[in-house]
C-alpha cells in the first residue's frame, strides 16, 4: 500500500469513535462500515494532513485513490474524494478512467454526487474528447449510477448548461423506476431553473412521461 495512504489511514484510525460509528452506517442504510468520523472532524484532519504531507503527486493520485476506495470504512472514500477535489482543475484527460471506477464502485449517493458534479464536471468542461467518449458510453450504460452521472454532471455550469442536452439525456431515462434516476432527473431541472426557470417549466410542462418524483423536484422552487 502506498506511504501516503498508510499514513492517513493511521491518523483516521486515531480519530476512530466507535460510538459514533454505528449510527452513521444505519444512515446509509448499513452498506459501509465506518470509523466515527463525522464530517467537521473529517475536514479538520484532511486539512491538516494535507499541511503536513502535502497532496499527492499527480500521477500519484489514482493509485492512492483507488486503495483509500479499497479500505471497508466509508470516511476513507470521503478522504479521496477531498483528495481529488484539490486537484480537479490539474486532473489530465486520462483520470477519467479513475473517476468512472470510483462511480461504478461501492456506489451510493454520497460519492457518486460528489464526483458527478465537480470531478467529472471539470473534465467534461476541460476536454471535449473526455466527454464525447464518455457521455456517449455512460448514457447507454446499464448501470444506473452511471447514467445519474450524465443527468448531474452539469449542476454547476449554471449559464453555460447545455440545456437542449439536459432535456435529450432526461428523454432517455423517462419510463424509469430507479428512484436515484427520477431524482436526478428533478434535481438537474430544479438547479438549472435557478438560472432559468422558463424553459424547465415549458419542458416539465411538455413531458407527459416524466415522474411525479421528477416533476415534483424539477417545479420546487419555481411552482406550476
Amino acid at each position: 500500500m502506498h506511504s501516503y495512504v498508510l499514513e492517513l489511514k493511521d491518523i483516521f484510525e486515531q480519530n476512530a469513535d466507535p460510538a459514533q460509528a454505528g449510527p452513521m452506517k444505519k444512515y446509509m442504510r448499513d452498506q459501509f462500515e465506518y470509523l466515527g468520523i463525522k464530517s467537521p472532524q473529517n475536514a479538520v484532519l484532511m486539512r491538516d494532513f494535507i499541511k503536513e504531507h502535502g497532496l499527492p503527486q499527480l500521477d500519484q493520485l489514482d493509485l492512492i485513490s483507488r486503495e483509500l476506495w479499497s479500505l471497508p470504512q466509508r470516511e476513507f472514500q470521503y478522504a479521496a474524494m477531498t483528495l481529488i477535489s484539490k486537484l480537479e482543475q490539474k486532473l489530465e484527460p486520462e483520470f477519467i478512467t479513475a473517476i468512472e471506477y470510483l462511480i461504478m464502485d461501492k456506489s451510493w449517493w454520497d460519492t457518486v454526487d460528489l464526483l458527478a458534479s465537480h470531478a467529472v464536471g471539470s473534465q467534461f468542461k476541460r476536454f471535449h474528447k473526455v466527454k464525447e467518449k464518455y457521455l456517449k458510453k455512460w448514457r447507454k450504460s446499464d448501470n444506473f449510477w452511471l447514467r445519474r452521472t450524465t443527468l448531474l454532471f452539469q449542476l454547476g455550469y449554471k449559464k453555460e448548461t447545455d440545456f437542449d442536452l439536459l432535456c435529450e439525456i432526461v428523454r432517455e431515462n423517462l419510463g424509469s423506476d430507479e428512484f436515484f434516476i427520477n431524482k436526478a432527473i428533478g434535481w438537474a431541472l430544479r438547479q438549472y431553473a435557478h438560472t432559468n426557470p422558463a424553459p424547465v417549466k415549458k419542458f416539465v410542462k411538455a413531458t407527459k412521461d416524466l415522474h411525479p418524483l421528477s416533476r415534483r423536484e424539477a417545479l420546487k422552487n419555481i411552482g406550476e
